[in-house]
């Protein structure tokens, strides 16, 4: 470092021993490292006299080589085991690979096995398909055939039945001529048409016999016959004769308000049901309001 006179001259006699001390140990380590490495070179024992004495510092060739062998040994050794951990993951791998490709042949074989059988179930319900659309139009077939059956059937018992009707009719208007000429009793009779009357509407007729003490009737005290239906809370009143007439027809009338009076209710019909209602009673029941019927199958309702 330079310093200028004027420094110097104010310096003490310890600091300018400190100042030329300091510069010549600069000056000392500059020549150093600028002629050190010639006398290396050039100068043998200086050389060792210097290795000898930075040898703690550091290593020798002799040291540096066996720990640079011992770190080489290390290496290769580190080097081997990799080698042989990959050699062990190449043959694991190799390993897995036989079983992934044995894997998948099995995958393949199951999956040709399970196309074939979907293909066999495929056959199998294209056929059971075609097999019930052919019963399913046999069975229409058969319904249609049922259905042509029973309406024949029934066409055949709807005529049948009226043949029957028609025949039990002709035989309840011989009846009533029978009634009529003492071949056959009125009751029998009438039992016959109360009959029909119970089987075709599920209902009751009812024989009732009063006595009619101020013989309103019949101008004199007599017995009182009439057939009684009662139905859902209706009040029906029949006459079921063989024949009637004009008289027959007045006299059901007054039969029948004797009833209503004797049991204090109003009649929902009268209904008269013979095979032979003379014409004059026609209108007697109509001016009555009486309904006539021929036969107990002509009745429409009740």
């Amino acid at each position: 470092m330079a310093y200028r006179p004027v420094e110097v001259i104010k310096m003490t006699d310890s600091e300018l021993r400190d100042v030329l001390k300091s510069d010549l140990k600069n000056d000392l380590k500059e020549v150093i490292k600028r002629e050190l490495p010639g006398y290396l070179r050039e100068d043998p024992a200086f050389r060792a006299f210097v290795l000898e004495l930075t040898g703690e510092s550091y290593a020798d060739r002799a040291q540096t080589t066996d720990w640079f062998q011992q770190a080489m040994d290390e290496l290769r050794a580190g080097r081997a085991r990799a080698d042989e951990r990959w050699e062990a993951y190449l043959r694991d791998r190799e390993e897995q690979s036989r079983k992934w490709e044995k894997q998948d042949r099995k995958w393949e074989e199951d999956s040709r096995r399970w196309d074939e059988q979907n293909r066999k179930w495929e056959e199998d319900s294209r056929r059971w398909d075609e097999q019930n659309r052919k019963w399913e139009e046999d069975s229409r077939r058969w319904d249609e055939q049922n259905r042509k059956w029973e309406e024949n059937q029934a066409e055949i018992r709807k005529l049948n039945d009226a043949v029957l009707a028609m025949a039990k009719k002709h035989e309840r208007s011989i009846g009533a001529l029978g009634a009529r000429w003492g071949l056959q009793s009125e009751k029998a009779f009438r039992d016959a048409l109360a009959g029909i009357l119970e089987e075709n509407f599920g209902v009751e007729v009812i024989n009732y016999n009063g006595y009619d003490d101020s013989g309103e009737v019949f101008g004199k005290p007599e017995q009182i016959e009439l057939d009684v239906i009662i139905k859902n809370g209706l009040l029906l009143l029949c006459e079921l004769k063989s024949s009637i007439d004009k008289g027959g027809m007045y006299l059901f009338e007054r039969k029948a308000r004797f009833y209503e009076r004797e049991h204090n209710r109003k009649a929902t019909r009268l209904i008269v049901i013979s095979p032979m209602i003379e014409p004059n009673a026609y209108k007697v029941a109509e001016r009555l309001g009486i309904d006539c019927y021929g036969d107990s199958l002509e009745v429409e309702h009740l």
